[in-house]
């Protein structure tokens, strides 16, 4: 009887431990963290302001438009299937285009973007762009892109606010 009690504990910790953390080592606890900040994302968003060195000419996302453009351009997050897209509102600078993407958010808040092209899965697609999350809330958050300036590192911060 002691010997079936004991297999019966040491099975049930093999359960509880197996249920409790995943097999990236994050546990149960910071996975649904990370979780909550994701679907905090779920929405329409505008970049409201981009705040970055004013003395170098940024094309970001590699759409050959100048960073102005992409201010107030709107953004759909969709945590659910991790699609989305981003689209520029067109002036005399700007195109008009509406891009589709994939994201993805790790357990250290970086998120990746995939844009996909006409037709394309996002498995095909194998570059894309890594920003740091910061300060998700329900009205607001901050993607932060590090990227290399005359062989510095200058961060390019997309200040995002909630539209609907």
């Amino acid at each position: 009887m002691k010997k079936i009690l004991f297999i019966g504990l040491v099975g049930g910790s093999l359960i509880a431990t197996s249920c409790s953390s995943n097999k990236s080592g994050v546990s149960a606890g910071e996975a649904q963290a990370v979780r909550a900040d994701v679907m905090k994302l779920k929405g329409q968003w505008d970049i409201a302001n981009i705040d970055y060195d004013k003395n170098y000419s940024v094309k970001p996302f590699d759409e050959g438009v100048s960073i102005s453009c992409f201010v107030g351009s709107s953004w759909t997050l969709i945590p659910n299937n991790y699609s989305g897209t981003y689209a520029l509102h067109g002036s005399a600078a700007c195109p008009e285009k509406t891009q589709p993407i994939t994201f993805s958010v790790d357990k250290n808040s970086v998120v990746s973007i995939k844009k996909l092209g006409e037709g394309e899965k996002a498995k095909r697609v194998t570059s894309g762009y890594k920003l740091m999350l910061e300060n998700p809330t329900a009205n607001n958050f901050t993607l932060v892109q590090s990227v290399n300036a005359d062989g510095k590192s200058m961060d390019i911060r997309y200040n995002f606010v909630r539209t609907k």
